[in-house]
């Protein structure tokens, strides 16, 4: 099963909704608890005040809507109780003299916990402050409800008994839109999932920028990001609700809803928590230094239904399909190493340098490196020495194209051939020239980076090398653009 490497199924449903008629979204609801659960959704979240609708506006005041509210909750709880899959859900709840926009997390028939929206916006077309009190008012950290004593408060982190990775927590709407987020504190303590239950509604540019902001909120806080906010069926003469529903690992996209839509929908991927707790052990400034937080961890359990996956992993995930896009990151590539080689080449005054060119894909990176620094610096190119080693498996293809390509830039060429120094090498070690191992090989490289370093001393010059990581990078992309070619690296 696949829990054990780190995999939960998330999703965020926009439903069908009608203001103030508790019965009909508690119904909806629950049909898309279902659905969820039919599509292996491990944890699933709904739009801010989604038991009630958010445009309620005064109707908030009318105890019978926050009774309803309650007893619709109850009514989710009993239907879904023979469901492990864990839901969200956004609803108005009393408590201590104020009227709170929660986000309600049941499984199983129980209430784990009720996180309260802490930043309440109050400018422009939104009046919330008009009706719900901050997080910030709540004295105590435990609520009654429907018989029973519920964690209350956003210092709640919902952590699987069996897989501590898998750990979510909870923000509503505006909060993201703060400053210091409450997912900020809610990733530096644990959680790798953060459910957004929002009500954002729609005016010009505003949706790219909640995009980029729940995909930079889910780069910086290196986690996934599942955001799902109130649909068209909310809008009101005053505002329009297109139902934006969106799920993000580490700054990707995921998963995106079609907005404007007066139906319910449902989107879901795997999210990935050990590639999240990877990314954040590998950046050591993550933590930073952070205040001491408290936060109550409430177990939950996830049930390892998961036996593939929905979610697409890039066959080559460095090399974009966009053809603009590689273009784009190549001439970036070309451009940091050739000023990287042109500071480096300024700050020793020396205005040669030496290079190998074996005919392949690293080298010939290497020497066009070299070619955009001259040109960068204004340095004829005769100062690059560059030096083609003929040896054992050298094939008259490479051996011309290697040539070829020095002479086409004007660049200085030097012809060695490498066999006889390496057969004079085996004899003195004592080694067959017919056993094909990794002396074999290594001996080749290694007499090819000695006439490198002699010819740089000889010339006041300094080296150009290739590396592991530059060759593969190089086949990655060859792949891409002439996957026929080279089928057996696949």
């Amino acid at each position: 099963m696949l829990k054990n490497f780190g995999f939960v199924r998330c999703g965020a449903v926009v439903p069908k909704l009608k203001i103030a008629d508790v019965d009909f979204n508690v119904c909806e609801i629950i049909n898309e608890i279902k659905h969820a659960k039919e599509k292996n959704v491990q944890i699933v979240c709904f739009p801010e005040l989604s038991v009630t609708g958010y445009s309620c506006s005064d109707l908030f005041y009318q105890d019978i809507l926050i009774e309803q509210a309650k007893n619709g909750l109850k009514q989710v709880i009993e239907e879904t109780k023979g469901i492990d899959i864990i839901s969200i859900l956004g609803m108005p709840i009393k408590f201590e003299n104020q009227l709170f926009n929660t986000a309600v997390v049941i499984q199983k028939g129980e209430i784990l916990g009720i996180v309260p929206k802490t930043f309440i916006p109050n400018y422009g077309e939104f009046y919330e402050k008009r009706w719900f009190a901050s997080s910030k008012n709540v004295k105590q950290n435990e609520i009654y409800l429907l018989g029973r004593k519920i964690p209350f408060g956003t210092d709640l982190l919902f952590k699987d008994k069996e897989n501590e990775d898998i750990c979510f927590g909870i923000e509503i709407c505006e909060d993201l839109w703060a400053v210091e987020a409450p997912s900020n504190k809610i990733a530096l303590n644990g959680g790798t999932i953060i459910f957004n239950l929002s009500a954002s509604n729609e005016v010009i540019g505003k949706n790219e920028y909640r995009k980029d902001l729940v995909k930079m909120q889910s780069a910086k806080t290196i986690s996934g990001y599942i955001y799902s906010s109130s649909g068209i069926n909310e809008s009101t003469t005053d505002t329009v609700f297109s139902g934006s529903s969106m799920i993000y690992e580490n700054g990707k996209c995921l998963a995106e809803n079609e907005r404007f839509n007066f139906e319910s929908n449902l989107i879901y991927t795997d999210i990935d928590t050990k590639r999240i707790m990877n990314d954040r052990v590998r950046n050591i400034s993550y933590m930073g230094d952070i205040d001491v937080l408290d936060y109550r961890k409430i177990d939950i359990d996830i049930t390892d239904c998961l036996e593939s996956l929905v979610r697409e992993y890039e066959e080559y995930p460095f090399v974009p399909a966009d053809k603009k896009k590689i273009n784009e990151i190549c001439n970036e590539i070309l451009n940091i190493q050739s000023y990287g080689l042109a500071k480096r080449l300024l700050h020793t005054k020396i205005e040669k340098v030496v290079i190998g060119i074996s005919g392949g894909l690293d080298s010939t990176l290497a020497f066009l490196v070299a070619i955009r620094c001259y040109e960068i610096l204004g340095i004829s190119n005769n100062n690059i020495i560059a030096i083609t080693m003929p040896g054992f498996g050298t094939s008259s293809r490479t051996y011309e194209n290697a040539k070829n390509l020095i002479k086409s830039y004007n660049a200085t060429l030097r012809e060695i051939d490498i066999t006889k120094a390496c057969v004079k090498h085996f004899e003195d070690i004592g080694h067959n020239i017919c056993k094909h191992d990794i002396t074999y090989e290594n001996a080749q490289a290694r007499e090819r980076t000695q006439i490198l370093m002699d010819i740089a001393n000889e010339e006041n010059a300094i080296v150009i090398g290739t590396g592991d990581l530059s060759e593969l990078a190089l086949r990655m992309v060859y792949i891409q653009w002439r996957p026929n070619e080279y089928v057996w690296c696949k």
